[in-house]
């Protein structure tokens, strides 16, 4: 059985080595000014330098994002710009764009540049197999999916086009359009997501708001409302009241034109309607995938991937430890281990779907209640920065107190205990790390250096 790479992101060198320390086989990270995370981006030309420079010397991978879909002026500079880049011969070149492509792939036929593999981006919406055959023929070497097919349209591209690598991501955040194409950025803040600015517009507290039409425009104008309205009670109203799926009577009012006001811009009303299948705003679920990883590896797929460029060191080390073992265990044959489930939710996240790789009901993708993350089986609480004695040094992330079962996060393997004792760096007993910026100092054992921390939730003995 094939045995698929693990890619996770690497926001910077930290979380890069993170990611190979707890079993990714390579990273992915962006180009400045080209890669559609540009406001977030620890990668300049220097770090990209080192980062593949590092990825090499341990074996593995490391592909450079270069995946924005440009205006004439970053055409213009595009080739300065990668030249160097590619002088760096990085494992691959994650691209979007036909004619930044082109331009690349011509500058490597003639000679011009180092010969590196092409990576054709989600940002091109392959959703297809003779679209990745159209790709395969004009020379890229692999293809990542979008992430809007199923399971069963993956297996169907794997059959027609056995000869080119295909990915597909596993885990993160998805976007409400076609990945890279909504608007929304753009129309509130003048960011353009397909020049790596989103502001994720789709995750804000939006609230409705009744209206009526102006008998001169015909457009909608703001109803007050009522001081007393009880967003909760309405949902409940409504479920009773509207069609959801299909299958039963439309009320009346769903055919009505609502405003929308976003929680930061009060007075700025947009439009709404809602169909017979409800109204889709805006925040969508978080993908997960961990319990489909079994079918990927059995379909052929070479590259399973991790969203998450802007994400923290937890999660880098968390999702890499976790698809490395669901990876491993489908590899060797094994059932799938539902403990795997619950190791994700100690991330913070949306609530999770399975996105489209299984075909359910459109509102199973939407979390309509939270834009903000939650947290559930545990939460991160601390990085162990040295041990010395028996003791180790801990930056603390977040509150954890003498009596809560901390799990130890290694690459060695997890371990969890009752957290007994804490002293500060004075040496003095303390009961409560408060949280960040503070250094304590807990018992743990010196195998476990460079750990990541996490209080299980819940599981508090001696609280104090």
């Amino acid at each position: 059985m094939h045995t698929p790479e693990l890619l996770l992101p690497a926001g910077s060198l930290e979380k890069m080595r993170a990611a190979f320390d707890f079993g990714a086989d390579a990273v992915y990270a962006g180009q400045p000014r080209y890669s559609l995370r540009a406001r977030n981006n620890e990668f300049k030309f220097e770090q990209i330098a080192t980062g593949i420079s590092e990825a090499h010397a341990r074996g593995k991978k490391f592909f450079v994002t270069s995946n924005l879909l440009p205006h004439n002026d970053k055409v213009r500079t595009y080739l300065r710009d990668i030249e160097p880049v590619l002088e760096l011969r990085p494992d691959g070149l994650i691209m979007a764009d036909p004619g930044l492509i082109m331009m690349v792939r011509t500058g490597m036929e003639n000679g011009t540049y180092p010969e590196v593999p092409i990576h054709l981006s989600v940002q091109a919406n392959t959703v297809n197999y003779m679209a990745v055959k159209f790709w395969q023929k004009v020379g890229v070497a692999r293809i990542i999916l979008s992430r809007e097919l199923s399971l069963d349209e993956i297996e169907k591209i794997r059959q027609e086009c056995p000869d080119m690598e295909l990915e597909v991501f596993v885990h993160g955040a998805l976007c409400i359009a076609y990945s890279g194409r909504c608007l929304l950025s753009g129309y509130f803040n003048r960011r353009d997501p397909n020049q790596g600015t989103c502001t994720n517009a789709c995750r804000w507290n939006y609230q409705t708001q009744p209206s009526s039409t102006d008998p001169n425009t015909g457009e909608a104008i703001a109803t007050p409302m009522d001081s007393s309205f009880n967003l909760t009670q309405a949902q409940e109203q409504a479920e009773q009241s509207f069609a959801a799926c299909g299958g039963s009577t439309r009320h009346p009012e769903a055919d009505k034109v609502y405003l929308l006001q976003e929680e930061g811009r009060p007075g700025q009303l947009m439009p709404i309607m809602e169909d017979e299948h409800g109204t889709y705003i805006m925040n969508s679920k978080d993908l997960r995938a961990v319990e489909h990883v079994e079918r990927l590896v059995k379909i052929g797929i070479d590259s399973l991937k991790v969203e998450g460029r802007t994400k923290s060191l937890y999660y880098v080390a968390r999702t890499a430890q976790t698809y490395r073992r669901a990876i491993d265990d489908a590899k060797a044959g094994k059932p799938f281990n539902p403990a795997l489930v619950t190791e994700l939710e100690g991330l913070a996240n949306r609530g999770y779907t399975s996105g489209f790789l299984e075909r359910r009901p459109a509102h199973d993708y939407q979390n309509y209640e939270t834009g903000h993350s939650d947290i559930g089986h545990s939460h991160f609480v601390g990085e162990v920065l040295g041990i010395n004695g028996g003791w180790a040094e801990v930056e603390v992330k977040n509150k954890f107190l003498v009596g809560d079962q901390i799990e130890v996060i290694h690459p060695s393997g997890n371990h969890v205990f009752t957290l007994e004792a804490m002293r500060n760096l004075d040496g003095d007993s303390i009961t409560v790390a408060p949280g960040s910026p503070l250094q304590v100092r807990i018992p743990l054992e010196a195998r476990y250096q460079g750990a990541l921390l996490a209080r299980r939730l819940g599981r508090r003995t001696a609280a104090t």
